[in-house]
């Protein structure tokens, strides 16, 4: 066991309540959700923030000593890579993200350019038995995930949002919706239920109104998956339904064929269920068009309304309404009549 300074710890860790002074073990368990300190290697001049647990973006440099999670990613425009099997000090891994995940890279887009490299120092100690001086590994997430659980809404309505890809508006829009609902006099939760750990997305939401919010890193799951992706959409629906919320906006990142288990979720009959409206995002008219018969005929799930780059101006927003036959309404230039429409379905619903 040694001591380290670090400085800056990834909001995967955001639950750990590390100080910046830890104790380290050459012992490193590899499985999802460790926490490890590393020493970054190299500078770069893009995708060089780290989102501290504080929410802040920090500016990372190469010699920083930072603390991340161990786990993999496989995303279309950023970093893929692997949890490696072993790990010694010494030994070097990437970092995937933004938020603090650490594996071994594999493939890397050319926007971001190359990932930064990181020499492993040890797996971060925490002590949990008072008095002792009983180191065990650090882990993100304030709980474990129950692969069993049930789903619970308690009648609660839960409006999703799902997208072609990443990237394709579900952020904004769900933030858009969010505050409208609020502003018309709602409470309203939120939770981003598939992706890679980041909470910038929740914090928005926050930010947007939502009174109550969780992220699947609350559970100690780095990266979502199919195997995990229903018992985490599961709990985090139950959990915030606990709280008596008017209605809960659902994020599922990622898009409907990513890996991070989208299509796993929509494949669950309780929690197709539970879904009272499904907005779909899109980057583009084709691939509405493709979202829409996902949907449909994969999931018999009918999309109340498309949203995203698709509908940015009247050409795509005709286009989705004449050869899909469903509503376009852009986020970002009238997020309002969105919210206004979604609270419609909710009042529809309520009356029913």
């Amino acid at each position: 066991m040694k001591s380290v300074i670090v400085d800056k710890i990834a909001s995967v860790a955001q639950h750990s309540k590390l100080g910046h002074e830890l104790r380290l073990s050459a012992d490193i368990p590899c499985e999802e959700g460790v926490l490890v300190a590393v020493r970054v290697l190299n500078n770069k001049a893009r995708y060089n923030k780290l989102e501290l647990t504080s929410g802040r973006m920090a500016t990372v440099n190469q010699g920083d000593i930072v603390v991340g999670a161990l786990g993999h990613r496989k995303a279309l425009r950023g970093y893929s890579g692997y949890l490696p099997k072993t790990l010694a000090p010494g030994d070097t891994i990437q970092l995937l993200n933004i938020g603090g995940v650490l594996g071994i890279c594999d493939s890397a887009n050319p926007d971001v350019g190359p990932p930064f490299d990181c020499e492993v120092l040890g797996t971060v100690l925490s002590f949990p038995f008072l008095g002792e001086r009983i180191g065990v590994p650090a882990r993100a997430g304030a709980s474990e995930l129950d692969l069993n659980c049930k789903l619970n809404t308690g009648g609660v309505p839960v409006v999703a949002l799902a997208g072609t890809c990443m990237d394709s508006g579900k952020t904004a829009a769900s933030c858009a919706i969010v505050g409208r609902l609020r502003h018309l006099g709602l409470r309203v939760a939120a939770c981003k239920a598939t992706g890679v750990s980041l909470r910038r997305d929740i914090l928005a939401m926050e930010d947007a109104g939502a009174s109550e919010t969780m992220i699947f890193s609350d559970l100690g799951v780095v990266t979502t998956t199919a195997a995990n992706g229903p018992a985490l959409t599961r709990a985090l629906l139950t959990t915030l339904a606990l709280r008596q919320p008017d209605v809960i906006v659902l994020e599922l990142g990622d898009g409907l064929l990513g890996a991070y288990g989208v299509e796993a979720i929509l494949s669950d009959s309780t929690i197709r269920d539970a879904l009272t409206a499904v907005v779909l995002c899109a980057n583009d008219p084709v691939s509405a068009w493709g979202g829409a018969r996902i949907l449909r005929e994969q999931f018999g799930i009918e999309p109340a309304v498309v949203t995203g780059p698709a509908t940015d101006n009247t050409v795509g927003v005709n286009q989705i309404v004449e050869r899909m036959s469903l509503q376009a309404i852009n986020a970002l230039s009238n997020g309002v009549a969105l919210g206004d429409f979604i609270a419609a379905i909710l009042k529809d619903r309520k009356a029913a």
